[in-house]
């Protein structure tokens, strides 16, 4: 997600081996980490008692404008961040570093603290005043109250940390405290980098391998703090702590893919963290679920009788998986539409319609346009979107946003994962204000989300097999993909994945259709991926999709079978078979497609192709 960088160095020590102010290090950290992309950037550095601090929305090219014109002085510590917003539109005042104690103390945050409105309450119930909307500017102000108190930077960060719920890398300075940096992390990365009378931090080794490829691990719920000669590692009891040391063997445009061959690749490997961020900060100390920016009025909500989802592409179905779940969780009916066709249909919406727009940069010309229609028609607008201060959020009634971070290949992954987590959220919502859920209904459904990453993982780690048939089938010219229920739009989307990365043939199939005309596809040696629901759910649902697989398979068909981890009722009828964990079928999506994900990369890398920028694709369409 955002980019951190942290420095600090001694001018006097010979053995650094190129003299570079703070300044120098912290831009050139902030550059590597672009690729992250963000919404505003900005520094502080500390030296001879005082501390400077700059920041800008936008690129870091405007930060660069007026560091030009007003030029800080130099110093040998500094911190400095590239913001993707979650708490707070993306602007100057929301841009970190977050000062406090009088301007002398500088945070910088990565990640949400999913407790920070009841803190906030107790500082400005203390007199504290706010410049921000950031859930940032609490820690600031929580740690500076501890360095008054304590005169140490460290033992403040690692009292203020024991008090934060969620997900965060925090880096402090202060002027009273030169050459020093503080940094602490719990479910967010962070890295220290070792030089010779110098070291670094970063929330990648991106943020500092132009100068060092030394590099420590920091722990979960670990304070470092750094010196020009020393780096120090304590726990949350504030016991000493060995970090492990690494050499970074990557250069640095490897570094800025966390090792990875593509951005996609790395992307596909940010899923399981894409899904909990989604997830956090989603209840209040009551247990209900909130969402960002619910600006609709309640009794509005509870007098809809229809819900329209407007989207595009890998969009679309994940707004397809999310009908499934809102009509079974809300008794609402669900209409899933492409945006582009939507206005054009002259559509039955109205003022008890709501319409929910999925976006992964929030600035598809065709949702956008499709928005505007549904507006003018009396229906109210909820957009669900990973971009702070785009269009569609902003001309929306309210907006719900995802936190699957920057996503720079053009064919998207983690952000639909993403979008899905979204939209249960949204269903489950709904189903609380509208009393179709009881409580502990949703804290139950709730739970198995929240282990959902775990798993996501576990396909990942176990996806040696699913590279190992893509590169067996590089030279395909056709795959077909099945699917039923919630894996119907699996299939759809690992087709698109699959004619988006490789340029071959691929469709994705209602499993039920077959026997309607698709059959006649199926030649002998033809691939086709089955997406096989929960022995554990309807159970008409899974013995129906073992029918299909055995149909397709007496026509000669080469059967891929996705299916639970035990399901051994299609062992005699798959000639791969690729397992999940177990889950609710519902929520069966954020592991079904992740082998459909690595199969499509997998394939377009054998035949030599780019998958980061596939041919005649770009990220975001921003014309009709």
């Amino acid at each position: 997600m955002c980019g951190i960088v942290g420095y600090v160095a001694d001018p006097a020590a010979r053995s650094r081996p190129v003299d570079h102010s703070a300044l120098d290090v912290v831009l050139a950290g902030l550059r590597r980490m672009e690729y992250r992309g963000y919404d505003s950037a900005g520094v502080a550095l500390v030296g001879d008692g005082r501390l400077q601090s700059e920041k800008r929305a936008g690129k870091l090219t405007n930060l660069l404008n007026a560091l030009e014109q007003n030029p800080l002085e130099p110093a040998n510590t500094g911190i400095g961040h590239t913001r993707w917003a979650t708490h707070g539109g993306p602007n100057d005042a929301n841009a970190h570093p977050h000062l406090a104690d009088g301007g002398k103390l500088a945070v910088i945050h990565n990640g949400i603290i999913e407790n920070f409105a009841q803190l906030k309450q107790g500082l400005l119930d203390d007199g504290v005043e706010f410049s921000s909307e950031t859930d940032t500017e609490v820690a600031a102000h929580l740690i500076a109250a501890e360095f008054r108190n304590t005169g140490d930077l460290t033992e403040a960060m690692r009292l203020v940390s024991a008090k934060l719920e969620g997900a965060y890398t925090l880096l402090a300075v202060h002027a009273d405290r030169p050459g020093v940096v503080v940094g602490a992390r719990r479910n967010s990365p962070l890295v220290i980098g070792l030089g010779e009378g110098e070291n670094f931090l970063g929330s990648d080794v991106a943020a500092f391998i132009e100068y060092t490829k030394e590099a420590v691990e920091i722990g979960q719920d670990q304070i470092v703090t750094i010196t020009p000669e020393k780096v120090e590692i304590i726990d949350k009891d504030g016991a000493a702590v060995q970090g492990k040391a690494y050499h970074v063997d990557w250069d640095a445009a490897a570094a800025e893919k966390g090792g990875f061959p593509s951005f996609m690749a790395k992307e596909i490997n940010d899923q399981p963290a894409a899904v909990a961020d989604t997830l956090l900060a989603r209840t209040d100390t009551a247990g209900k679920l909130i969402l960002d920016e619910m600006n609709i009025d309640e009794a509005t909500l509870r007098t809809i009788d229809k819900i329209v989802i407007i989207a595009c592409g890998t969009a679309s179905y994940a707004g397809q998986v999310a009908r499934y779940a809102i009509e079974h969780w809300c008794r609402i009916p669900c209409e899933v539409e492409l945006a582009h066709e939507f206005r054009y249909r002259d559509p039955v919406v109205n003022a008890r319609t709501l319409v929910v727009a999925v976006s992964q940069s929030g600035e598809t010309m065709d949702t956008i346009m499709a928005v505007r229609h549904a507006r003018e028609q009396g229906a109210k607008v909820i957009a669900i979107c990973n971009t702070h201060g785009s269009t569609i959020p902003r001309e929306s009634d309210a907006a719900l946003y995802t936190h699957a971070g920057p996503e720079i290949a053009v064919a998207s992954t983690k952000a639909f994962l993403a979008q899905i987590t979204a939209c249960y959220l949204l269903g489950l919502y709904l189903a609380q204000l509208r009393g179709n859920k009881f409580p502990d209904e949703i804290a139950n459904i709730m739970g198995e989300l929240q282990v959902m990453p775990e798993k996501i993982q576990k396909v990942l780690d176990g996806s040696d097999k699913v590279r190992q048939i893509a590169r067996w089938m590089a030279d395909s010219k056709s795959v077909l993909f099945l699917g039923r229920h919630v894996g119907f739009p699996v299939a759809l989307e690992g087709a698109l994945k699959l004619k988006e990365l490789a340029y071959i043939h691929a469709e994705g199939f209602a499993a039920g259709e077959l026997k309607h005309g698709p059959i006649a596809l199926i030649e002998p040696g033809q691939p086709v991926f089955v997406i096989v629901p929960s022995r554990k759910g309807r159970d008409s649902l899974h013995s129906k999709v073992v029918s299909n697989i055995q149909e397709i398979r007496a026509r000669g068909a080469r059967t891929l079978v996705i299916a639970e981890e035990g399901d051994t009722d299609v062992l005699p009828y798959a000639d791969e078979v690729i397992s999940v964990p177990e889950c609710p079928t519902l929520l069966a999506p954020l592991l079904t497609t992740v082998p459909l994900q690595i199969f499509a990369m997998e394939l377009a890398s054998a035949k030599g192709l780019d998958v980061d920028q596939p041919r005649n694709l770009a990220k975001s369409v921003t014309v009709e």
